[in-house]
């Protein structure tokens, strides 16, 4: 077993149920970030307008910062794929903790450093801990028969 399965199969057996709350919260905030960012896509255009050579990369960077905090956000909350998430919101928060400050304002959306650095650790700590027990992975492992069998949603 290499050190990638054993930190998983430790964060499956060690997870305390207040911390799917965290989760949980963890993954609205990020949501609501990526909408926040969204409406503060007028500072993306100032960042693009001083350096229209990274217009492309700015473009790039906008649309996965997005993406990757609302879906990336959802799929924490509902603990789906949240190792997965939580490495790809990564990036993005130590681009926020190391950008927060600068001229350019793109990071505006995390207003204090403090709050960027919790985020940060938060996303680190379910990277190792993974989704927990009150999670759709949780219920995709402990239902295996009743996931492959579906052909159809009922509702």
């Amino acid at each position: 077993m290499n050190m990638l399965q054993r930190i998983e199969h430790w964060g499956d057996t060690h997870s305390p149920n207040w911390l799917s709350a965290v989760r949980i919260l963890l993954g609205i905030f990020l949501m609501a970030m990526g909408v926040l960012f969204v409406m503060n896509r007028d500072d993306l255009i100032g960042v693009i307008s001083q350096k229209p050579a990274l217009a492309a990369i700015s473009i790039m960077l906008g649309h996965y910062i997005v993406f990757a905090h609302t879906v990336g956000g959802l799929f924490i909350a509902m603990g789906l794929l949240t190792r997965f998430c939580a490495i790809c919101n990564i990036p993005v928060l130590i681009g926020a903790v190391f950008m927060s400050h600068s001229a350019t304002g793109l990071f505006s959306v995390y207003p204090f450093m403090a709050l960027s650095v919790v985020v940060l650790l938060l996303l680190i700590v379910f990277a190792i801990e993974g989704s927990g027990r009150i999670s759709v992975d949780e219920y995709m492992r402990r239902h295996p028969e009743k996931v492959r069998n579906r052909k159809y949603v009922d509702f």
